[in-house]
């Protein structure tokens, strides 16, 4: 009788070994997503490159493009802008909260946002910068059209639709991330 307590706590140790590696096998897989930032921080120069391109194309046509034209020209740099911001967002946010964090005491221009925006703070930004793109990208659509087609309307049909289905979905998030947080407050005595 007496073997079988100490049977028990060697198997219950043998458990406990094999789930301390397990966790620990867990917590370090975050690091598989470091070459996910790292590829996204090289789409980044890719991105970099294709504004140049464009900003080149229009100094370029600058004397020969119509208002219209610049102005396309000019929407499409600030979409290239914009969805860089969004890759620096996701980068060092995304970097931040799944994988590690960045000492950044040695940096003296370091945004204050960065390193303090939480999960419910990275989706609010991500889905503001997509609808700020949708935006961009609808109006690039309207200065676009020549003449309007059965074809021009659908498209545009669409891509409204889409850019309200952003729209939407920001506000409900938004609106669902406040209702949770009042909840939270609320309930450890907040308000």
């Amino acid at each position: 009788m007496a073997s079988e307590p100490n049977a028990t706590q060697g198997m219950a140790r043998g458990g406990q070994h094999i789930e301390n590696f397990l966790e620990r096998a867990l917590f370090a897989s975050r690091w598989l997503l470091a070459p996910f930032y790292a590829g996204l921080a090289i789409s980044l120069v890719i991105l970099l490159i294709k504004f140049m391109i464009e900003l080149g194309h229009m100094a370029m046509t600058a004397f020969t493009s119509t208002e219209s034209e610049v102005i396309l020209g000019i929407l499409t740099l600030v979409d290239l802008a914009l969805t860089g911001s969004l890759l620096i967002i996701v980068i060092f946010s995304g970097y931040e909260n799944f994988v590690s964090k960045i000492d950044h005491s040695n940096h003296k221009d370091w945004p204050e946002w960065m390193g303090t925006i939480d999960f419910s703070g990275l989706k609010l930004k991500l889905l503001s910068s997509i609808v700020a793109i949708s935006a961009v990208q609808l109006l690039k659509q309207f200065m676009a059209i020549k003449s309007i087609t059965p074809e021009s309307e659908r498209v545009l049909y669409w891509l409204v639709v889409i850019h309200v289905v952003f729209v939407v979905s920001s506000v409900l998030l938004a609106l669902s991330d406040k209702i949770s947080g009042y909840g939270d407050s609320k309930s450890s005595g907040g308000h």
